[in-house]
């Protein structure tokens, strides 16, 4: 008999009140004491443990489980330390500013909210920031609209469109690389199945902002925001094509399906030899202040440009701004260990397995767990390691690839939060972009149509990757 099935677990009463127990010291921590995530997981877990040596669970097993889990995410933290090296090394070398140049270079008036929702969707993608991208191109071109007389919530919709598509494939951004780790499920193959109910979302709502936005054709682009920041950028870097190189190799290496870690990896070189030759950037420290390459991949970029907004751009990225989420997973460890060691996790999972019959009901019901169970915490950090954790090993038992959880999650997580006002991601998007949630959620189709499609995918089955050469056992 293994060790597995000689450890005791939990008795279904006991198991409920470490359920409840669980979701009620997190619910406190985060609408009262407004406590930060990872202390509220870390003493989540600590009160979790305690109940479960109560419970006859060996503290032996416990700390071995939480061992193992931290040791399972160790892939994920080396990519994180890598998106967070990676976007310094960007910053520094030119190559974000002269996206964000080219971006709002193209700017048409007919064609502004589109484009807008584009230029955002590519500094999303590439800088894998949804929070940065509003904060920075996001306020010019709220600033802009208001120069064009184009309604701020219709503004704040293509906005967020393009803002929250980066957030939720990018593999720079920290959102699916905490859902690929919590989900076993490799990065780049997760990001792209989420596509089959975000890519049509997103199409249709460039479309429906194309035609919406072709009654401003008279418009003038410009305004005091938009010079000054295309004035800036200029200045302050050295601007070629060739700054493009960094992503083009990435894009590339991504489509060879190269592993994420060496693609990571050939994005930070080719961008840091570009830092030396165009901004002229040292190596090392120099004792006039300039920042050097390892410094930028360590904090991240710190040049001062001289312009605020410009700097709340680019200011960003380095090893030590991913730190907060490397913390989060670990604490996020610490608390599911100790369900899935008292066996917890089994018990919640026997009794939906009694109610999902299928693989059609099981799906639905993940979905509208993970959306419920965010929309009360109002913070998908929270949600995707504690519901990841529970439900990630129904989907092959019911013969369906773990590809469809890391999706459903994307869309009831980061796709939903924008557009619940006391989440803290709704709240920063209403106080950066100056509009209520409710307001813009008509004019960003792509946060709420992703989840219509995952609905539709979930009941009819249409999309959902099977396993392959693996019988369904429900």
């Amino acid at each position: 008999m293994s060790e597995t099935t000689q450890r005791k677990i939990v008795k279904p009463w006991q198991a409920l009140l470490m359920i409840v127990v669980g979701i009620a010291i997190i619910f406190l921590g985060l609408m009262v004491f407004k406590a930060k995530n990872h202390v509220i997981l870390l003493t989540d877990g600590v009160v979790m443990c305690v109940m479960a040596c109560c419970f006859g669970i060996k503290y032996d097993d416990l700390q071995a489980d939480i061992k193992a889990t931290i040791n399972s995410m160790l892939v994920a933290i080396l990519i994180l330390i890598a998106v967070g090296v990676l976007v310094g090394t960007w910053m520094i070398s030119g190559t974000v500013p002269i996206m964000i140049y080219y971006g709002m270079k193209v700017l048409t008036p007919g064609l502004f909210l589109p484009i807008t929702c584009i230029v955002c969707t590519l500094m999303s993608t590439m800088a894998g920031t949804s929070w940065g991208t509003l904060a920075t191109v996001g306020v010019a071109f709220m600033g802009v609209a208001q120069g064009l007389g184009v309604p701020l919530p219709v503004t704040a919709g293509a906005i967020c469109v393009g803002a929250f598509f980066g957030d939720k494939v990018s593999p720079l951004s920290d959102s699916p690389v905490l859902v690929s780790s919590v989900t076993d499920v490799p990065l780049m193959d997760g990001i792209k199945h989420s596509l089959v109910s975000t890519g049509p979302a997103w199409l249709i709502s460039v479309v429906f902002l194309a035609v919406y936005g072709m009654q401003f054709h008279s418009g003038t682009v410009g305004g005091e925001v938009y010079d000054a920041i295309m004035s800036t950028v200029t200045t302050s870097f050295n601007l070629n094509p060739i700054l493009l190189l960094p992503p083009v190799v990435v894009v590339v290496l991504i489509v060879m399906k190269k592993p994420t870690l060496p693609t990571f990896t050939a994005g930070i070189v080719v961008g840091a030899v570009l830092a030396v030759i165009f901004q002229g950037a040292p190596l090392i420290q120099t004792t006039d202040g300039a920042q050097s390459i390892f410094m930028a991949m360590y904090e991240g970029y710190t040049g001062d440009t001289g312009n605020d907004i410009v700097n709340s751009m680019i200011q960003r990225g380095g090893l030590t701004s991913m730190l907060n989420t490397i913390g989060l997973l670990i604490s996020a460890g610490v608390f599911g260990a100790p369900l899935r060691t008292a066996g917890v996790v089994d018990i919640l999972l026997d009794y939906v397995r009694k109610i999902a019959h299928n693989s059609k009901v099981m799906a639905t019901g993940v979905l509208i767990l993970h959306g419920v169970f965010f929309t009360i915490t109002g913070a998908y950090y929270v949600s995707y390691p504690v519901v990841g954790s529970m439900v990630k090993d129904m989907f092959p038992e019911y013969g369906l690839d773990k590809k469809n959880l890391m999706r459903i999650m994307l869309d009831t997580g980061t796709g939903l939060a924008p557009l619940v006002s006391w989440a803290t991601t709704g709240a920063y998007v209403a106080s950066t972009l100056g509009v209520d949630n409710m307001s813009l959620t008509p004019f960003a189709p792509m946060l709420w149509l992703s989840i219509v499609i995952s609905v539709v995918m979930g009941l009819t089955g249409i999309g959902m990757v099977k396993l392959k050469d693996q019988k369904a056992v429900h």
